[in-house]
């Protein structure tokens, strides 16, 4: 599959099949999110592979208080119909932890660091997709709490859960969603 391809067909996963995921397939996957650019290659990520039924059940219950905390405190109804169970159904998910202190020349902009952030964000990219040119479905997922991942995952206080990637054969009800067009989102600066 050719990158432009992999682009435009990759689709975001919240139905796994639970046939587990070969070891060397991660390792590959994984392999694809180290690729990804980071300020002054500092390469701030690390990367936790969960597949223990316990933990993930423990980060379903969080992402689901999380769920039920948000829809509350937002208003927004149409998180009741989302659910979470795909943390438990994918035979993989990935935590990619961010390191603060490795965020570039930025730590000392008004802003702080938030170059970890987008290199962590670079590296889930790339993973999803090598995973959907591997032919596994994923998601990339940020519906929890900080402090209680850090808890579930024995995470160092001075280092940040960024996402989880769940990795999967998919149950194949997956579907592209729109995007709106490049000229609706693309401004030119021309000479």
């Amino acid at each position: 599959m050719d990158l432009f391809s992999a682009i435009e067909t990759r689709t975001s996963c919240r139905q796994f099949l639970p046939d587990p995921v070969e070891k060397s397939t991660v390792e590959r996957i994984l392999a694809a999110g180290i690729r990804a650019p980071s300020p002054l290659n500092t390469q701030p990520w690390r990367f936790i592979v969960i597949t223990d039924p316990k933990i993930k059940q423990a980060i379903h219950t969080e992402a689901e208080r999380c769920r039920t905390w948000a829809m509350e405190t937002s208003g927004w109804k149409w998180l009741g119909k989302y659910r979470t169970d795909f943390l438990l159904q994918a035979p993989v998910l990935v935590a990619v932890v961010g390191n603060p202190e490795k965020s570039g020349m930025d730590m000392f902009q008004e802003d702080g660091p938030v170059g970890y952030l987008l290199a962590c964000a670079a590296a889930v990219q790339n993973m999803l997709l090598a995973a959907h040119a591997l032919g596994l479905g994923s998601l990339f997922f940020t519906l929890f709490d900080k402090g209680r991942l850090r808890s579930i995952l024995d995470i160092p206080e001075n280092r940040t859960p960024v996402a989880l990637v769940c990795i999967g054969k998919s149950e194949g009800t997956d579907k592209p969603v729109p995007r709106k067009a490049v000229d609706d989102k693309t401004v030119y600066l021309d000479a």
